[in-house]
């Protein structure tokens, strides 16, 4: 049975090829396939599977399978920038203004005792001096980490993988968001974890939905501006959660990586600090050219944590890492949070003027939004479209952590363009969702 349905999503790639199934051209209900090809319903649903695995499908919640309009996505996806001339799809913030406030604080580190210290080897564990900094500079909302259990990684993307990897075995369950980062995805794939996607409201991730999704190992999620949605889980969602994670003896991963745009919002961790580890980076902060991640775990975790970090060479730059300690110790890394908290209220407001009467969905303090797309347009081929006018977004198919279907929308990330091309790129793309191109006959 299995070169079975090889066989016929060859036959139907064969078609796309010669241009027989056009991009955009919906495929037939399943059943209606199965009865066409005198195949079992289970065997329409591998077909339909296999065609999506080779990037020549795209499934959308409600609406069915589609031949794509573009090629296959990079693996893993968003990993480089994009190739168009208005980037909306990596959400990398460097303002102007940031390389004179980042380079006096860097002065006493070119001298050459301090640069011999810079080059030396580190631990995972920093130095004191960088604990309390990072201590200090992360805290928000009434919260402040422990600076004895702090660990550092080269990048945010280590701090989960190595946190991942402390926290799931290979074989077992991490619950995730239905719509997530996506390098949790290939993290996951790497691990031979199994993510279990778990269903999400206008409040964020839904409590009910991990009690009936357990047993899990852990849980990763995103309380804060999640990516790519928006949304901001409110108190009384936190509060469910974190009785949720004492009640079950569940561990959560908060990803905190954009939460410093909402500095007045304790994380999950303020409610049930023995059951979360807080993972967050600078690559937002500050920005991705010179970054360090942080890992504040509760007392148990850290030592798994910190075994994970050596075992994978995951460990800061320690030059990075005292950069790091001077921006903090220094002030300026607050100074750069609060210059960004004004710019990405700034470009949140261009958005809802330039996509005004579109559905869209975001907090006013994001670096990015959600637009859920009108008839007829589909994300694949609505993301070619804006391709070919110069302008890269991403897709939600991107962040879907369930097989084969996705919401109709895209994520738009307002963070890296000037203010005057993103104004202009937001125009185009208001343009184009009212246009008839979806290369749809």
């Amino acid at each position: 049975m299995a070169e079975d349905y090889r066989a016929v999503a060859d036959a139907i790639a064969a078609r796309i090829a010669s241009g027989e199934l056009r991009p955009g051209e919906r495929l037939p209900a399943q059943r209606a396939f199965a009865r066409a090809h005198r195949i079992a319903s289970s065997t329409a649903a591998r077909v339909y599977g296999e065609l999506i695995r080779r990037g020549l499908a795209v499934g959308e919640v409600g609406r069915g399978t589609f031949v794509r309009a573009a090629g296959a996505p990079s693996d893993p996806p968003l990993a480089e920038p994009a190739a168009a001339r208005v980037d909306l799809e990596l959400n990398f913030s460097v303002l102007p203004e940031q390389p004179a406030l980042l380079a006096p604080a860097l002065d006493g580190m070119l001298r050459p005792a301090a640069l011999a210290a810079a080059l030396g080897p580190l631990g995972v564990a920093g130095t004191p001096a960088a604990r309390d900094a990072a201590a200090g500079a992360l805290s928000r909302g009434g919260w402040s980490p422990d600076p004895r259990h702090l660990l550092f990684a080269g990048s945010g993307r280590q701090a989960i993988a190595a946190t991942i990897a402390a926290l799931v075995p290979s074989g077992e369950r991490l619950g995730v968001e239905a719509l997530t980062y996506p390098i949790v995805k290939g993290v996951a794939a790497r691990l031979g974890i199994t993510l279990v996607p778990l269903p999400m409201d206008e409040h964020g991730l839904d409590p009910d939905a991990v009690r009936a999704a357990l047993p899990l190992r852990a849980l990763y999620l995103q309380p804060a501006l999640h990516n790519p949605l928006g949304v901001t889980m409110p108190e009384h969602r936190r509060l469910d959660l974190a009785r949720l994670l004492r009640d079950h003896d569940l561990v959560a991963i908060e990803d905190a990586v954009y939460a410093f745009l909402r500095d007045d919002l304790a994380p999950l961790a303020a409610l049930a600090p023995e059951r979360t580890v807080v993972v967050d980076s600078l690559s937002k902060r500050i920005a991705p050219g010179l970054s360090a991640g942080f890992i504040m775990p509760p007392g148990p975790p850290a030592p798994k944590i910190a075994a994970a970090l050596r075992s994978a060479g995951w460990a800061a730059s320690p030059f990075a890492l005292e950069a790091a300690t001077r921006w903090m110790t220094q002030g300026v890394t607050a100074v750069v949070e609060a210059a960004k908290r004004a710019d990405a209220a700034e470009r949140q407001r261009l958005a809802a003027e330039h996509l005004a009467g579109f559905d869209l969905l975001a907090d006013p303090a994001a670096y990015h939004c959600w637009w859920r797309l009108p008839e007829p347009w589909r994300a694949d081929t609505f993301v070619a479209a804006a391709a070919r006018r110069g302008i890269a977004v991403t897709p939600a198919a991107a962040f879907a952590t369930g097989p084969g279907h996705a919401p109709n929308a895209v994520r738009l990330a307002l963070a890296s363009p000037p203010l005057p091309v993103l104004s202009t790129a937001l125009d185009a793309l208001a343009t184009l969702a009212e246009e008839d191109d979806t290369g749809v006959e």
